[in-house]
């Protein structure tokens, strides 16, 4: 089986072996089961616990959700096959909306049940509800949203699983001018906190190569201005920062104009969808991502699990959901039942998960990290290499 939970697969075997538990979170033998837990506690597992997942579930970047709802879904699921108590997992669906996110962030915070967030799933909604689940202890993974402003905050129940912009920005510049070879390069972003800040890492990193910019609106969906700006720049290649909805439309309207330079974009378009919606226009599309690929090896007993469970191969995000939730999922093995034992636990935390070594550093920033670049190719979305 793949690597989750260490901790409980003491506990079960210490319950094969015929050791009486008393109750939930109580412990069998205070000296045979010493832990080494941040909350110092010790024996089986903690009861009447939950996670919950913080991101979209319906609207126009659904797609992105999913897959993290089904990463962190597994390793519940998983978890739950042999625990003694089995966790919960709430959903609350910001559908990627910042204006959303704090009343979703204030009931989530209500419910003592849950001490622990895989996510918030989007920059954007992540800046909303973060100094609320600051104010109420509440532990938050994200293994998605990369604007590096939100470890600059100073809340201390934020973390991220997965390397930032200020990471994803220079590689995929680097790749830009080294691999595409691009000399002349228009720079578009959909105003988001994801995007806007990307887009503005990429233009800082590529100087005077940059030859245009621009910047639209989520929602829309004509881009006459835009691509006329991108023609008459005659730039040789795009850096979008944004979403896969619009950057479907986008890439369109740009082949639909005669432009034949190179699209590059980033997480954000990492999907399915941006495919469906471009259609042959897709083709060729250069993808930036600090996600490790479905077929490394360090992910293949994972992704064959997901898809036995799922019925799909992992999207993106999927596995870095996974280790988020088994980060938590871990505390909890050590029989951690509250926010303040948990926040302790990850900020001491560090174990090696199938994406990288999962350790964080005081504001949240993870210390192993990498980016990697993918295109679209066949109508498919594939791996190319990662970006040194």
């Amino acid at each position: 089986m793949i690597r989750n939970i260490r901790s409980w697969r003491v506990a079960a075997a210490a319950v094969a072996a015929g050791l009486t538990l008393a109750a939930c979170g109580s412990t069998a033998d205070e000296s045979d089961n010493e832990s080494d837990s941040a909350s110092g506690d010790s024996g089986s597992a903690a009861c009447d616990v939950s996670l919950a997942f913080f991101g979209p579930q319906t609207g126009p970047a659904a797609g992105l959700g999913q897959p993290i709802i089904q990463g962190a879904q597994l390793a519940i699921d998983q978890h739950n096959a042999e625990a003694e108590c089995e966790v919960g997992y709430e959903q609350f669906d910001s559908q990627g909306s910042p204006d959303q996110a704090p009343a979703l962030a204030t009931e989530a915070a209500g419910n003592e049940a849950i001490i622990g967030i895989v996510g918030p799933a989007f920059s954007g909604e992540g800046a909303a509800a973060g100094p609320i689940f600051a104010e109420a202890g509440l532990p938050t993974v994200t293994p998605s949203g990369t604007n590096p402003t939100l470890s600059e905050e100073g809340w201390d129940t934020f973390h991220r699983a997965l390397g930032n912009d200020a990471t994803q920005g220079p590689a995929a510049a680097k790749y830009i001018q080294d691999t595409v070879g691009a000399q002349s390069v228009f720079v578009i972003d959909d105003a988001s906190e994801y995007g806007a800040g990307l887009a503005t890492i990429v233009k800082d990193e590529l100087g005077d190569t940059v030859v245009g910019e621009d910047t639209i609106q989520v929602g829309d969906t004509d881009f006459s201005a835009t691509v006329t700006a991108v023609t008459s720049s005659k730039a040789d290649a795009v850096f979008f920062g944004g979403y896969y909805a619009e950057a479907a439309l986008i890439v369109a309207q740009l082949r639909d104009s005669g432009f034949e330079g190179d699209f590059v974009v980033a997480d954000g378009v990492k999907d399915p969808a941006y495919v469906d919606g471009a259609k042959e226009a897709a083709e060729g599309t250069i993808i930036t991502c600090p996600c490790i690929p479905a077929e490394d090896p360090a992910v293949s007993e994972f992704a064959s699990a997901y898809e036995e469970e799922f019925g799909e191969a992992p999207g993106t995000y999927a596995a870095e959901a996974y280790d988020s939730a088994n980060i938590f999922l871990d505390g909890i093995a050590e029989g951690i039942d509250n926010r303040e034992d948990m926040l302790t636990f990850i900020n001491e935390y560090d174990q090696e998960g199938i994406t990288k070594q999962l350790t964080f550093d005081e504001t949240g920033e993870p210390s192993d990290v990498a980016v990697y670049a993918y295109k679209v190719e066949g109508g498919e979305i594939v791996s190319d290499q990662e970006i040194e």
